[in-house]
């Protein structure tokens, strides 16, 4: 296969930058000769994805954090329609947070994931997509593989996406830091919920999760059940759980065990619209897509069946 790696240098610290010779030397032994070419913004490697693929390479390897995931797979598509079907992409996770590979049973270690690389075969798996409101207050839409949420999970994200000191202590423990700060100062908000034809009701939100993938939050197990390949979303509702609740269940959720909460709900379905019940002062209920802080809700989240190739 003719390979592109999309490198986000910034990634886990700044680490991937400056070990990217080192892994390419590593992937080149593996995979044989690679090009790349490192993002130098956000969104760039959408961009630089979708040059790749014109130019044809037939696989694309994301190189970074589940950001830098989310932004390829993004690339593969241009005006709602793939630019290459027959073109795979494949993932070198060193990010913060590298939740993605982790439903796929795929290891921390480098060498590992790029020996998966070297021997997996191509497959099928579905996407998701987000349309919403971005900063500017101006509707945006946006794919994503693993997880979309909203509510306290939002939040959380872009305390997160804005740490700096946090990050070098690695991505668990930046997670979980900001988990608590974002704990404390979360309110929950009333939302018009509706999944397919299967929940229909106004929530007091803490986070609802739509998932693709199983793991999000730097390991959070969120949606055990999730299977990427099934064409269906598994959307976890934590409804009205209090600070403490949250802070005391914190750990469960680590482990998948929130589930267990009678205050959790899983529904499975194809199409959610979420609509804030607005309150005068009221704060934006914040969405998170793979890690990423796209804007705030109201916000619809389709799945689209079997959307793109996965080498892992």
């Amino acid at each position: 296969m003719k390979t592109f790696c999309v490198v986000n240098p910034e990634s886990g610290g700044g680490r991937t930058g400056r070990q990217w010779s080192g892994l390419q030397r590593q992937l080149e032994r593996a995979i044989g000769p690679v090009q790349a070419e490192f993002t130098a913004r956000s969104f760039a490697a959408v961009a630089i994805t979708r040059r790749a693929l014109n130019a044809g390479y037939d696989r694309i390897i994301a190189v970074g954090g589940d950001g830098t995931v989310s932004e390829v797979a993004n690339g593969f598509h241009l005006d709602r329609a793939p630019i290459n079907r027959d073109a795979s992409l494949g993932f070198l996770m060193t990010g913060t947070g590298s939740d993605l590979r982790r439903t796929f049973g795929i290891e921390a270690d480098t060498e590992a994931q790029i020996a998966r690389l070297a021997s997996g075969q191509p497959r099928e798996i579905d996407l998701g997509r987000v349309t919403c409101v971005n900063e500017q207050g101006n509707r945006d839409e946006r794919l994503f593989i693993n997880i979309g949420s909203f509510g306290l999970s939002g939040s959380i994200a872009r305390r997160v996406n804005q740490a700096t000191q946090s990050k070098r202590l690695g991505g668990r423990f930046s997670f979980m830091w900001n988990s608590a700060l974002g704990t404390i100062r979360h309110h929950n908000l009333p939302v018009h919920l509706q999944v397919d034809d299967a929940f229909d009701e106004v929530i007091e939100v803490t986070t609802v999760a739509i998932a693709n993938g199983q793991f999000f939050g730097g390991g959070m197990w969120i949606a055990p059940g999730a299977d990427p390949a099934d064409g269906l979303f598994d959307v976890v509702i934590m409804r009205d759980v209090s600070r403490i609740e949250t802070m005391r269940n914190l750990p469960k959720v680590y482990a998948g065990r929130h589930l267990e909460n009678p205050k959790v709900t899983v529904v499975r379905g194809r199409k959610v619209t979420a609509v804030p019940i607005e309150k005068i002062g009221g704060e934006p209920v914040l969405i998170e897509v793979d890690g990423e802080s796209p804007g705030r809700l109201p916000a619809t989240f389709e799945i689209l069946p079997r959307a793109i190739q996965v080498a892992c």
